[in-house]
């Protein structure tokens, strides 16, 4: 069986499909696996570690794809990519197939398998393939470092012979894992930490961070989390709540951190123009969900704005900030999904679709699209 795995060429994107490491492990699996020239180099894997791996090459998306029985990308195709591929493959990647629908619907058309990582079912036996969480982990790390290079105070209370620092004041929003790892990472750094999130059942793994949890705590909040473990939207009245609340917590805040996402729909507004307007200056806005229409109305896609003195951060791609940590984490995440289907005596492919893992991130195949939540079966 043959493995492709090509350049990323879509904007801002600096992470590869494989490591050495997975590369390593497929061909022990008797894979032949081809990359394109170059394809980890702003990852930081450069061809000779992918070649020492077992690794061959080729000089273009063409010839990299060129008879692969499996296309592994991290994002979905382009329009040129696409044209390249071929009835019978499988493609392997992101794809935001909830917004993206026309771009799914072409992948279909062209007869490939197309199964989208993101949609892997959150299930105890997927955890090890789940590409969201290992990405979210990351981003919500960098995006706390990334807002201490816009703030131009120390984290930790410091006691020196000139005096004392108060520690820096962080709120984070959102306590999924990006905003988990951002509270273990602020807590790291010493500030004091409090967060807030819908779903009442991140009380307590919030509060084990050492974080405080700020919420509005009523009936609705019980039924706050879908099956699938995410936030659901929450109706006029609580937001009108919550923002109340948060207003006034923002308010003594040094740095806030949003991290609220939902699948297939705009980003919530959790930071309003008011609460940036009452932050003192200085302070910081990271808004982690700006390339989904943002928590904040004041932030842009790859700016940094100045709001008042308030530093409101809205970088691409905040897992592709780290890009080698984040490429060998979304690689192995492609191993342990790929490898249980590979025949260990041939290395040929043979999906199982009794099992969920497949079926729950099996986009279309032979020419349609298959998934219910695309087909309108699914909720």
């Amino acid at each position: 069986m043959k493995i492709a795995i090509p350049k990323e060429r879509r904007e801002f994107e600096t992470r590869v499909a494989a490591s050495p490491d997975s590369v390593k492990k497929f061909v022990g699996l008797k894979c032949d696996v081809v990359i394109e020239s170059g394809a980890g180099q702003q990852a930081g894997f450069g061809d000779a570690e992918f070649e020492g791996a077992g690794a061959s090459f080729a000089a273009d998306f063409a010839a990299t794809v060129a008879g692969a029985d499996v296309v592994m990308k991290v994002q979905r195709p382009t329009a040129e990519e696409l044209s390249q591929l071929y009835a019978g493959q499988v493609l392997l990647c992101t794809m935001n197939p909830l917004v993206e629908r026309d771009d799914v619907a072409a992948l279909a058309g062209t007869g490939v398998m197309g199964m989208a990582m993101e949609l892997m079912p959150r299930i105890s036996r997927a955890q090890s393939m789940d590409v969201l969480s290992s990405q979210a982990n990351l981003a919500g790390y960098k995006a706390v470092l990334d807002a201490t290079e816009h703030y131009g105070r120390a984290l930790p209370m410091m006691m020196t012979a000139a005096g004392t620092v108060a520690p820096a004041k962080i709120f984070v929003m959102g306590a999924g894992v990006a905003g988990l790892q951002a509270i273990a990472t602020a807590r790291r750094l010493g500030a004091v930490v409090s967060a807030t999130d819908v779903r009442p059942a991140v009380k307590e793994q919030v509060e084990s961070l050492g974080a405080a949890f700020v919420m509005v705590e009523d009936e609705e909040t019980a039924q706050a989390e879908t099956a699938a473990g995410y936030a659901k939207e929450m109706s006029e009245d609580y937001q009108r709540k919550q923002r109340e609340l948060v207003a006034e917590h923002i308010k003594k805040q040094d740095i806030v951190i949003t991290t609220a996402l939902i699948p297939g729909r705009p980003a919530p507004t959790l930071v309003t123009e008011e609460m940036v307007a009452s932050m003192r200056p200085g302070s910081v806005v990271v808004d982690m969900a700006v390339e989904a229409g943002g928590n904040c109305p004041l932030s842009k896609v790859g700016e940094v704005v100045d709001a008042n003195g308030v530093s409101i951060i809205g970088h691409h791609n905040w897992a592709g900030r780290l890009p080698s940590d984040a490429s060998s984490l979304y690689a192995r995440n492609l191993y342990n999904f790929l490898s249980p289907h590979i025949d260990k005596e041939s290395g040929a492919l043979n999906f199982d679709f009794d099992d969920e893992t497949v079926t729950g991130i099996l986009v279309c195949r032979d020419g349609k699209v298959v998934h219910p939540m695309l087909t309108g079966e699914g909720n």
